[in-house]
């Protein structure tokens, strides 16, 4: 079976997390989350990473500093995973879902404006695939109408929008270390603050609402609980293993987007003849090859082909149902316009095998089953 995903094991990967036990560290916030955590503010340039205990917890401190309330309404594509909108919906608000775009599956950053109420407090962009979204018009209408953006980056770490990595791009960026992900900790992701103003009550949210960031830096006698927060602080052992990749991250991007165009080279003649489409990459866009999709002609066809494979010893996925289809969704969010794309384009989609050190042969097995399904 060729494996949808397996997660990167960098070999200090192991040598990093018995150092941890043996310095007799393992709960969060000190030796290898405080590496984690430099890496990014360096390597992003931006004003102050945390790492946290996933994408999903990052998703909800960014709800909570940018003072989502009962009664507001967020912004977002339909086309994301669950933790985009239940973030928002956690503080009471509405997630108002607009249509994607068919080419990269992001959000439409035309349709955004005409979404927008007095109640909008935020626009939440979903980098889908590690291709980021049109920054330059969202952050235009943000700047425009007052609006906070963050960046729903899970999928898009290294990965840039005109040379700015996402992430660094809005208020605030949230990544995401789930073991499908470039870069994994098991379970685990980032915060990282490009407003100053959110830095100094993230670190107390993350801290569990009190200030012991301030304490250990010797700005303080003692801490205290001083505001809302919860434990958002990654073990050690989740750090230790993320590290090593990080010390890599150029390696195994450069990886993963070897395989990306391995995929799309091979798999171009079935789309020049029409029988499948390949993704789509903008001209200021840098990808990160987090996902290599195809599009086929209808849903009958991609389960057909998924089931195909499955047959050949290959695994391949499908990804979300929308959001607004969805019973939560309609219970606590609207869509706002036609769904022209987002049902349709994501009952086309298939996601294959890739992931970091995936053997060429195995790309071209992939590959070859698909051309016998639509030429035999």
């Amino acid at each position: 079976m060729i494996s949808f995903n397996v997660p990167p094991n960098i070999g200090k990967g192991e040598e990093y997390i018995k150092q941890a036990i043996t310095n007799n560290k393992l709960s969060g916030g000190v030796d290898f989350n405080k590496k984690c955590n430099q890496w990014f503010e360096e390597k992003f340039d931006c004003k102050k990473s945390l790492l946290i205990t996933s994408c999903t917890h990052a998703l909800e401190m960014a709800a909570i500093l940018a003072g989502i309330e009962s009664g507001d309404e967020v912004i977002m594509p339909s086309y994301t995973f669950v933790s985009t909108a239940n973030a928002f919906v956690l503080r009471g608000a509405t997630p108002v879902f607009v249509d994607i775009r068919p080419d990269t599956m992001n959000i439409n950053e035309n349709l955004i404006e005409e979404a927008i109420t007095k109640k909008t407090k935020a626009i939440v962009p979903v980098h889908y695939a590690g291709v980021g979204c049109n920054m330059d018009k969202i952050m235009q209408i943000a700047d425009k109408y007052d609006l906070l953006v963050i960046e729903d980056a899970a999928q898009g770490v290294m990965a840039k929008y005109d040379d700015k990595y996402l992430g660094t791009i809005g208020d605030i960026g949230c990544y995401s270390f789930h073991e499908t992900k470039n870069y994994t900790s098991g379970e685990g992701g980032a915060i990282v603050i490009n407003n100053e103003k959110f830095i100094e009550r993230a670190e107390i949210i993350r801290e569990k609402g009190t200030n012991r960031s301030k304490f250990f830096r010797g700005q303080v006698d003692k801490y205290t609980w001083v505001d809302i927060g919860s434990s958002y602080i990654p073990s050690e052992l989740n750090a230790a293993y993320l590290y090593p990749q990080l010390e890599q991250a150029e390696e195994i991007n450069q990886n993963r987007r070897e395989s990306w165009y391995r995929y799309y080279k091979k798999l171009k003649p079935l789309a020049d003849k029409d029988y499948i489409d390949l993704p789509f990459i903008p001209e200021k866009c840098y990808h990160n090859a987090h996902i290599f999709y195809i599009k086929v002609k209808n849903l009958e066809e991609r389960t057909e082909l998924i089931d195909y494979l499955k047959e050949k010893g290959i695994e391949s996925k499908f990804h979300y149902v929308p959001l607004h289809t969805s019973p939560a969704g309609q219970k606590f969010g609207r869509f706002v316009g036609e769904d022209k794309y987002t049902t349709k384009e994501s009952e086309r989609l298939i996601r294959l095998p890739l992931y970091y050190n995936l053997a060429k042969d195995d790309i071209d097995k992939v590959v070859k089953e698909i051309e016998r399904f639509y030429l035999s």
